[in-house]
């Protein structure tokens, strides 16, 4: 499927994105048992990457790379103009780049790092020069998948119900989604896919919602920690919204 495919003309709006990356996850699924250690899904991935990680951390990390890793392999790769030729850099340079990056020491004389710097950082965060380690909702969400991902790990195996691995995973795609959605850049012939990437981040954020409210008196989550987990997932659904507000003004000021 390419864009000509639409009768929208060469730009794709969010809508149009949408339908090609629903038809992309039904191919991935295909995909992920060939490159997964549980072809059969009988141990929920979260758990397998865990055990196959250094820390926390590691396993959102790779869980996040796991997922583009498996979108992309759909992408058409006829379409230069998704990607720069020129681009020699992978999915791992792009999101774990060094939180220097675009600018280098020489370059550091050239800003002034006061109020004038902070008011244009958010700006520069949402551009193609920008780095997703400044989006603060990316960071909330991946710092929230880290402490949900130890938090399960104290859930004994016998009472790791469906509603926990849904609620686990649910939240590892919120930062996933946010990522792939980064991941297409704020020109205007690609943000409508920015837009519909991060639309199922904030899908996923609301099914994760539901899964911790019906696990709300389960003996394994206790008060304190049902109302802070959230909390957290509240604002973090919230923050997500409004980005995607964002996009969409952006998407629109560009068709004017």
């Amino acid at each position: 499927m390419s864009q000509d495919d639409f009768d929208g003309g060469p730009i794709w709006n969010e809508f149009q994105w949408e339908l090609h990356l629903n038809e992309i996850e039904k191919r991935s699924e295909q995909l992920r048992q060939f490159i997964t250690s549980d072809p059969k899904g009988n141990t929920p991935r979260w758990i397998t990457l865990l055990q196959e990680s250094l820390d926390e951390l590691d396993a959102v990390e790779a869980f996040i790379e796991e997922e583009l890793l498996l979108d992309e392999a759909y992408f058409p790769e006829d379409e230069d103009d998704w990607e720069d030729e020129d681009d020699d850099w992978d999915d791992d340079d792009f999101f774990f780049q060094n939180e220097d990056f675009p600018f280098n020491q020489d370059d550091d004389e050239d800003f002034d790092y006061g109020e004038e710097w902070k008011e244009l950082s958010d700006d520069f965060t949402l551009s193609d020069y920008g780095s997703i380690d400044n989006l603060d909702v990316y960071q909330e969400a991946r710092n929230f998948a880290v402490d949900i991902l130890k938090w399960g790990e104290t859930i004994p195996t016998h009472l790791q119900t469906k509603q926990v691995h849904e609620f686990v995973s649910n939240v590892l795609k919120i930062t996933a989604k946010l990522a792939g959605g980064y991941s297409f850049g704020f020109d205007q012939d690609v943000l409508g896919g920015n837009i519909a990437y991060t639309k199922k981040a904030l899908h996923s954020a609301n099914e994760a919602l539901i899964h911790l409210q019906n696990m709300k008196r389960e003996p394994f989550i206790v008060k304190a920690v049902y109302a802070k987990f959230h909390d957290r997932l509240f604002e973090i659904r919230n923050e997500i919204g409004i980005y995607v507000q964002e996009l969409r003004d952006r998407f629109n000021m560009g068709l004017e």
